[in-house]
């Protein structure tokens, strides 16, 4: 991903939100994203798919740790590509060149989140012989439940 990749990517972040049925929550600006990626010390990376000079799909994410493995993962945060694009190959385009990320550098594991409802996705990571981890529930604190508990 180049710094002039930045404004369609968030785009692409935004059109994931509204596919999610979550549009307001998305907030990214293209200043957050380029200061994130392109800073000193980055702990957000990116991908990106192009067709015909447009960006279409992306990638977006950051390294987790395994204290079980002793060795870090990938955490992929964010994978879209436009509904005209799907079905191309893009998107597992996007996710060999994440497992290349891992075995070049060692990680044991790709982890991401899927919302139960997407079908088509979940199909297309289990074609791909990716595990569901129905045994884990996810947890979250965000706005005033983050703040009371860091205040005490």
């Amino acid at each position: 991903m180049q710094p002039d990749d930045v404004e369609a990517v968030v785009g692409l972040v935004h059109e994931l939100a509204a596919y999610e049925k979550a549009p307001d929550e998305c907030h990214l600006t293209a200043a957050q994203l380029t200061a994130a990626l392109f800073c000193e010390r980055p702990a957000l990376y990116a991908h990106v798919a192009v067709v015909d000079d447009a960006v279409v799909g992306c990638a977006l994410w950051f390294l987790n740790f395994s204290t079980w493995r002793g060795v870090h993962g990938i955490y992929l945060e964010d994978l879209y590509v436009q509904p005209e694009q799907r079905g191309s190959g893009l998107g597992k385009a996007l996710l060999t060149t994440l497992a290349e990320e891992c075995a070049q550098h060692g990680y044991q594991r790709l982890e991401w989140w899927v919302l139960n409802w997407n079908t088509p996705a979940i199909e297309f990571y289990e074609s791909l012989g990716a595990e569901a981890m129905d045994e884990w529930t996810v947890y979250r604190l965000t706005d005033k439940p983050l703040t009371a508990l860091a205040e005490g």
